[in-house]
C-alpha cells in the first residue's frame, strides 16, 4: 500500500525559509508526478506546485518565484523549498502523487504538515 510521509513544517517568521519533504513508500513503481497542495480553514485545497518525472514544473502565481519543487526519482522523494515566506502562506501543506499520467489530484495523499508564518 502506497504511503506518503511528509516532514519539514513548522513555525517561522516572515521572510524565512522552510523545506518540505515527501517520501513515497510501499510500491516498486516510480512516481510519475508529485505535487504540493495547501489548505486553510474554510477553503478548498489549492494546487501550488507540481513536477513530473521528466522534470517539468508548474507553480501557482501565489508562490511563483519563491517556492521551488524538486524530486529525487531514485528515492521516490520530493521536496518543496519555500523562501520569503509570508503570513498568507500559513496553511496545512499536503503532498500528492500519481504513478501514471492523469488529471490532478493524484490518488495518493500525505498526512499534511502545518506551516505557520508569524512574527
Amino acid at each position: 500500500q502506497v504511503q506518503l510521509v511528509e516532514s519539514g513544517g513548522g513555525l517561522v517568521q516572515p521572510g524565512e525559509s522552510l523545506r518540505l519533504s515527501c517520501a513515497a513508500s510501499g510500491t516498486i513503481f516510480s512516481v510519475y508526478a508529485m505535487a504540493w497542495y495547501r489548505q486553510t480553514p474554510g477553503k478548498q485545497r489549492e494546487l501550488i506546485a507540481a513536477v513530473t518525472r521528466g522534470g517539468n514544473t508548474n507553480y501557482a502565481d501565489s508562490v511563483k518565484g519563491r517556492f521551488t519543487i524538486s524530486r529525487d526519482g531514485a528515492k521516490n522523494t520530493g521536496f518543496l523549498q519555500m523562501n520569503s515566506l509570508q503570513p498568507e502562506d500559513t496553511a496545512v501543506y499536503y503532498c500528492n502523487v500519481m504513478f501514471e499520467p492523469r488529471a490532478w489530484p493524484g490518488p495518493y495523499w500525505g498526512q499534511g504538515t502545518q506551516v505557520t508564518v508569524s512574527s
